[in-house]
């Protein structure tokens, strides 16, 4: 076997007249009849036809399988009709050796290479080396391989020091359970995999390594969800010692943004700075603490105009409205999405609109024109216009906020003209509360983690024990970032006074 002299992907037309090796998998044979045959051969870069032209060459060939490994020595000539759709597309080699590396001895394969993500998983894991064949799969891995150089480099442009923190370590109670690793010299005893390298990250910040990250590997036994892989994932995990959350905040907003708009589906991304939402706020306006920025429509109370309008449902619970402007929704549709929140949220939806005539009309509007003085002031309070939807939920005030939050994210990517989808907006939820009534034990407890400074500091902490200041009203100084309604990563600024 001699060294190849271009890949597969790299030919041009420029090319014509060489003598050229290439070396890669036998993606397909189109036998033409007699002694022509097209073959295309793959390899990592690419793809380039090969022309079978003669009964010796053809020979080798024909009792080949695909993905069969080839060497192919030949000349370069230009095609009579190009193919466009590929980047090798004007020329074909002509081969005058072949030679049969690795034999595939398989007539049918698990699956198409290119249409693998369509198998069934358990066949596309037994048989990874060729599911990552597939161009579209092999891509995911070579765009996480750019996006973590590009992250790095961004880090170490800002005087980040990347350090590898242990792997083996002992117990911290985090988030979910730990994975245990027993360990050999001592019965009974285990190590576990962290979940994140927080107490490390906190050391090297004592010791002096003020500006640290690493693209750190995380272990978590808890199952799986939509936004998160069970059992293992990277992060980008940083911390910066004497530093406020701005600081924080500058060095990620001029980091991400250029990464996902270089990287991402979308080549869109917020400019610096990113909006900063409270978390009250957010949980009024948007139903949710990861709202998606990308959706123009917003959130209203009406338990005070619906308490008494006859609707068992609303009495004596807070009731969340989503408006929907030029709603061109059928009433199948319309039904169909509030049965898809009352799955997601777990409570009932409902609905009434303003037709085209200004009428409020259709689902519980009956019980919304029960008194035409309360029809007309949620027409009022929420500007209706016009085949305009309104999507209510109602319950505690969380659950309220939870189905007005679902009504939001679907209402916002099914009706035309309210989300603008091809870009990536980022937001800074700020202000969490510290505190919160736990649902089943009804005493105050800490509404995310002990661990963050309470903004006010000692003294603010001082006054609720005195009574002078409602805990539940306290914030901690803590932050979450979320992209297009999803939440990329939490922060805070640390308790540091032992005082407190």
């Amino acid at each position: 076997m001699q060294s190849r002299t271009h890949t597969c992907g790299e030919l041009r037309k420029e090319n014509a007249g060489q003598k050229v090796t290439i070396v890669g998998w036998m993606e397909n044979v189109r036998m033409v009849g007699g002694n022509l045959a097209f073959v295309v051969m793959r390899d990592f870069y690419g793809t380039t036809q090969v022309v079978i032209e003669n009964e010796e060459m053809m020979g080798i060939i024909k009792p080949l399988n695909k993905e069969s490994t080839l060497q192919i020595t030949g000349t370069v000539r230009e095609r009579s009709s190009v193919n466009k759709n590929i980047p090798t597309g004007e020329i074909e080699v002509v081969p005058e050796a072949i030679e049969v590396l690795g034999r595939n001895r398989h007539a049918e394969l698990p699956f198409e290479i290119n249409r693998s993500r369509e198998a069934d998983e358990s066949f596309r894991l037994k048989y990874r080396y060729l599911d990552l064949r597939n161009p579209a799969v092999k891509n995911n891995i070579v765009m996480r391989c750019n996006v973590v150089a590009a992250l790095r480099s961004a880090m170490i442009e800002h005087g980040f020091l990347e350090i590898t923190t242990p792997i083996l370590t002992a117990s911290s109670p985090e988030g979910a359970r730990d994975y245990l690793v027993p360990a050999r010299k001592h019965p009974g005893k285990f190590y576990a995999l962290p979940q994140a390298p927080q107490q490390f990250k906190q050391l090297l910040m004592t010791a002096g390594f003020d500006r640290y990250f690493q693209i750190a590997p995380c272990f978590r036994d808890e199952d799986a969800r939509g936004d998160r892989s069970p059992g293992e994932f990277y992060q980008l995990d940083m911390e910066m010692a004497f530093a406020s959350k701005e600081d924080v905040f500058a060095i990620i907003e001029d980091v991400l943004p250029p990464i996902f708009a270089k990287y991402g589906t979308y080549n869109i991304a917020s400019e610096s700075p990113f909006q900063r939402i409270p978390y009250l706020q957010a949980m009024d306006e948007f139903g949710t603490d990861k709202p998606d920025l990308r959706i123009d429509l917003r959130v209203s109370d009406l338990t005070e105009e619906l308490a008494d309008c006859g609707f068992e449902p609303f009495k004596d619970n807070v009731v969340k409205a989503v408006p929907v402007s030029d709603c061109k929704l059928t009433r199948k549709q319309i039904d169909a999405i509030c049965a898809n929140i009352e799955v997601q949220a777990g409570a009932k939806a409902y609905w009434f609109k303003c037709d085209e005539t200004g009428a409020i009309a259709g689902g519980i509007a009956k019980f919304v024109n029960a008194d035409p003085a309360t029809a007309e002031a949620i027409k009022t309070k929420l500007n209706l216009a016009p085949n305009t939807l309104v999507v209510v939920g109602a319950g505690k005030k969380t659950l309220a906020q939870k189905i007005a939050g679902v009504a939001v994210k679907m209402l916002g990517a099914e009706c035309e003209g309210h989300m603008d989808k091809e870009r990536y907006e980022f937001c800074w939820i700020v202000d969490f509360p510290m505190y919160e009534i736990g649902e089943e034990s009804g005493l105050l407890e800490f509404c995310h983690n002990p661990f963050s400074m309470p903004i006010g500091g000692k003294e603010i902490l001082e006054q609720a024990e005195k009574g002078e200041v409602d805990p539940l009203s306290i914030m901690a100084d803590q932050y979450d970032l979320v992209c297009n309604g999803i939440e990329l990563s939490s922060g805070a600024v640390r308790n540091h006074d032992p005082e407190i």
